[in-house]
């Protein structure tokens, strides 16, 4: 029988172009850079992205980041509100930790030249699905994350030991004698590189792509995570994919999130008939955590046969929703829809992956030489289910740590850099090419199928076996380009995540089993789950 290669493409570091740097960063989101931002001057750093440094899920988060700053609010509060929303399986320690830094790393993107909205002179606070006071600060409305990279890409430019390098694609991370020491990358242009690296920072993102219906840009294809994985590094919480409620819902049409922010200045759901629903399903109404809100619509969606439901602003003041969402008003426009008058079709989209690379409090992983941070990773604050705007912060102190841990790690090391004898030798194969294209539309559309918003084990069953086929004809193989290498790393994210999800029983967070409808702390099931299947088995 073929096997999982341990790499996903052949190289010799005898005959392959070198690159050195003290610390690689492989991702240019909020994490990646606020990372890359902490390294020292005198240390060199190379920021790694596939696409342009611009397109990053940070690059596209609309409402916001928390962060206690009214005198009416506490850390206490957010503290409670994240363990509330996480479903009894958030790190205490690690939330405390985050909700305690995040201000002063909101004061550090003001410095850096981010210009959050204001109100009388003051950071202006919004409040969003599942927290108690208003401690989202936002820019320009709804689009937050673009001017928070705008600033950070910028400062980050005025950093003489930073070089980034955009379309720049990590296939694998380098591991020799059980350490990380770098990643083999194709960067355009030029092929394959060996880039070495003394630390090395994952902050690649998310794998919103295995979902048909997604938030995320296309970028998000869970390559670090896969990467990770293949490098022996732990995963764990792999069965809880949050899906955002309210996603733009317009037939032919690319899917269009419609932030939570919204919602937090006073929306109401309705169904087709017109009815609130949230009233009946939840006495914090639309206001209710994320997972929450989700499986209401998606009741609602099967009890009225209807492929949507609604967001009804109508009743709020014209002026203030056209001043608070004018990306979103700008994007319903162009479909003919009145965000002050009409309503909104939404319906929920994969959106944020809570599991990933387990980190510790500093963002080591279990691999050493290697540090995640951010939506690549599971940290612990997340629980089983993300509170809207903690992974903004979650980056930025995340980042911090990994830059600095980095960075104390790069000064124990010798100064001199090194190449390691590492080589890969996958065999030829003779078999008919695959259409690739057809092959990850039918895996994006059997995850929302049978690893949707509501599982049972007989569908997680059918999807496994579906995997398990696919898995064993595209993994052992060797392709030459982007498009190949994504669809093996969504692959084997996928089989992961459906492994994760048929094992816990119970229903919890994000993670929702019609045949394990409960929450069940009594059977064991309060605590995390870590990927046990080694990769060379998932063919």
């Amino acid at each position: 029988m073929s096997a999982a290669n341990r790499y996903l493409v052949s190289f010799d570091a005898r005959d392959t172009f070198h690159r050195f740097a003290d610390v690689l960063v492989i991702g240019a989101g909020i994490a990646g850079l606020r990372a890359a931002l902490e390294v020292p001057p005198d240390l060199s750093v190379l920021v790694v992205t596939k696409d342009r440094v611009t397109e990053s899920n940070s690059s596209y988060a609309q409402g916001g980041i928390a962060g206690v700053r009214s005198p009416e609010d506490t850390f206490g509060n957010h503290v409670e509100d994240t363990l509330v929303a996480g479903d009894g399986l958030c790190s205490r320690d690690v939330v405390e930790m985050v909700v305690r830094e995040a201000p002063q790393q909101i004061e550090n993107l003001i410095a850096f030249g981010t210009k959050f909205d204001e109100e009388n002179g003051q950071l202006a606070l919004t409040r969003e699905g599942g927290h108690s006071h208003r401690r989202i600060v936002h820019a320009l409305g709804d689009s937050t994350g673009f001017e928070m990279m705008r600033a950070t890409i910028a400062h980050a430019r005025t950093r003489p030991n930073i070089r980034i390098w955009d379309d720049t694609f990590t296939i694998d991370l380098l591991t020799h004698d059980g350490a990380c020491r770098g990643a083999v990358v194709a960067r355009n242009g030029l092929g394959k590189l060996l880039i070495w690296a003394k630390q090395t920072v994952l902050a690649s993102g998310g794998c919103g792509m295995v979902y048909r219906e997604t938030t995320n840009p296309s970028v998000a294809t869970g390559d670090g995570m896969a990467a990770a994985y293949r490098a022996g590094a732990e995963l764990r919480d792999m069965e809880f994919m949050q899906f955002h409620p309210t996603v733009l819902y317009v037939a032919g049409s690319a899917r269009y999130l419609i932030s939570e922010a919204v919602r937090g200045e006073g929306a109401h759901l309705r169904d087709v008939n017109g009815e609130r629903f949230m009233l009946k399903d939840d006495p914090r109404h639309e206001l209710a955590p994320r997972d929450i809100v989700a499986r209401a619509i998606f009741r609602t969606m099967e009890r009225t046969q209807h492929p949507n439901v609604y967001l009804d602003l109508s009743h709020l003041d014209p002026a203030m929703v056209l001043n608070r969402f004018p990306g979103i008003n700008r994007v319903c426009k162009s479909f003919g829809l009145d965000i002050t008058k009409d309503r909104i079709p939404v319906r929920p989209g994969a959106h944020y992956m809570v599991g990933g690379v387990t980190v510790d409090a500093q963002g080591r992983t279990t691999v050493p030489g290697l540090w995640a941070a951010g939506e690549v990773t599971s940290s612990g604050l997340h629980g089983a289910n993300r509170l809207a705007s903690n992974s903004l912060i979650e980056g930025l102190v995340y980042g911090t740590h990994c830059g600095r841990g980095a960075a104390e790690a790069v000064r124990k090391m010798p100064r001199d850099m090194t190449a390691f004898p590492v080589r890969s030798v996958i065999p030829p194969d003779d078999d008919a090419g695959l259409d690739l294209a057809d092959l990850l539309a039918s895996l994006r559309g059997l995850m929302v199928r049978k690893m949707g918003i509501v599982r049972e084990r007989a569908r997680l069953l059918e999807a496994k076996e579906d995997l398990r086929f696919w898995c064993r004809y595209a993994l052992s193989r060797e392709f030459d380009g982007k498009a190949g290498w994504e669809l093996q790393n969504l692959l084997t994210i996928a089989r992961l995540m459906i492994a994760a999800a048929l094992t816990r029983e119970e229903s919890r967070g994000t993670h929702f089993r019609s045949d394990f409808p409960a929450r069940n702390d009594a059977a064991g099931w309060d605590r995390r789950h870590v990927v046990s299947e080694p990769f060379v088995a998932l063919v």
